[in-house]
């Protein structure tokens, strides 16, 4: 077990302590309130932890605090975690950007794109352009989720079994098959739609490697950066670290949710949602991808491979609320394109709260977020419990108040 704890002084690395005070005593209050259950928040520049709070409960019920050491369960922050593993193996030539998914995945050898209709009266049609690699990871496949109740084609994959991504008592490898067999939303490469797209490559992952995926993990990112708690369950000695999902009830309070399946090695190996970790893991992992694929002497990407990864890939430099789908183009869209398995500020000034060009990560659908802003040498990580019934209202708020910290 990694421990997290502060370096440096918040001044002694440009950061405002009033305003970092300012974040805790607003995320406290919602945990005051009953709105969160606990959180905690690290902020660090130029490689230094520079503000470190933990605050509420892991578990209300049991009266159990949030510590430096709990774990989380990362839900959407294992995307760029898969991503990482993948483009490890595109940096020693066993998979490529611009490789046909059918290449290593032959039941997408025939993918058909959405026409018209819905259910049983659905029409497809044969696919002009074939699915790629760097299609599953800009999530541009034309792929979607069964949650969405946006389009036809998420009721197929609803009606397939796959509404929360995965067949019933299915491993990643059966699901996928049951991916391949429904049509594509829209042509591979025309729309950004978020969706299991990295499911998928987390299978492409163990083809390429010929193990699962879990292996891959620790034996490529977990183990070399010393991510010691991270993986797709807890062992018997971190159970009681394990923090409690909470969801919204409806009238402001919150209630415990049933969440992943952690307790024993799960038969589906989530590439897009499956990974718990603890906070020093998750930083660890922010620091490589802020020191361009290094630490500690341990080099897993290029430079130049993660300033792609954190390069937007929608043509013409678009935003995800310009090329996504209907379904995203909502407001907090703008201004945000998307790279290789992380969102990317293209335009600050279209935020929907203070940015800095060039700024990337992501979120999971617990509440959990983290971003790299290289142009201040800064990464940030917010984490609890908790699945809202709409969209995350505390992440404009963190990154207004994180921003107003920064001094210089």
């Amino acid at each position: 077990m990694g421990e997290l704890r502060q370096d440096v002084e918040p001044g002694a690395v440009g950061l405002g302590a009033a305003a970092l005070a300012r974040l805790d005593r607003h995320f406290a209050r919602l945990v005051d309130e009953g709105r969160l259950p606990g959180f905690l928040v690290c902020v660090a520049r130029h490689g230094k932890v520079a503000h470190l709070t933990t605050y509420g409960r892991r578990d209300r019920e049991a009266d159990l605090p949030v510590e430096t050491g709990t774990l989380w369960r990362m839900y959407s922050m294992t995307k760029p975690v898969t991503s990482v593993a993948a483009l490890t193996l595109v940096e020693e030539g066993r998979l490529g950007l611009d490789d046909r998914l059918s290449d290593h995945l032959p039941a997408f050898a025939a993918p058909r794109v959405y026409v018209s209709g819905s259910g049983a009266a659905t029409v497809t049609r044969p696919a002009r352009r074939p699915l790629l690699i760097r299609h599953l990871l800009s999530h541009t496949a034309g792929l979607t989720f069964g949650s969405y109740h946006a389009h036809p084609v998420d009721a197929l994959y609803r009606e397939a079994g796959v509404e929360s991504s995965v067949a019933p008592g299915a491993d990643l490898a059966e699901t996928c098959a049951v991916y391949a067999r429904l049509p594509l939303q829209f042509e591979p490469g025309t729309r950004w739609n978020y969706s299991v797209a990295t499911n998928v490559l987390g299978r492409v992952v163990e083809v390429v490697c010929g193990q699962d995926l879990d292996t891959v993990l620790h034996e490529r990112i977990f183990g070399p950066l010393g991510m010691a708690d991270a993986g797709f369950h807890v062992t018997a000695a971190g159970r009681p670290r394990l923090a409690q999902l909470y969801g919204e009830d409806g009238e402001g309070g919150i209630r415990p949710v049933p969440g992943l399946p952690l307790h024993g090695r799960p038969t589906f190996l989530s590439g897009s949602g499956g990974m718990v970790a603890s906070a020093h893991d998750y930083h660890r992992f922010t620091e490589l991808l802020r020191r361009r694929g290094e630490l500690d002497g341990v080099r897993l990407l290029r430079p130049e491979t993660v300033e792609l990864m954190a390069s937007n890939q929608l043509p013409g430099n678009a935003d995800r609320r310009e090329f996504g789908t209907p379904f995203h183009q909502e407001p907090g869209g703008a201004g945000l394109g998307f790279g290789l398995g992380v969102s990317v500020v293209v335009d600050p000034g279209r935020t929907r709260s203070p940015s800095s060009q060039g700024a990337f990560g992501w979120s999971g659908v617990a509440t959990t977020t983290f971003w790299i802003d290289p142009r201040n040498d800064l990464t940030v990580q917010f984490l609890s419990q908790l699945r809202p019934r709409g969209s995350h209202s505390v992440y404009p708020e963190l990154r207004r108040l994180v921003h107003e910290a920064i001094d210089g």
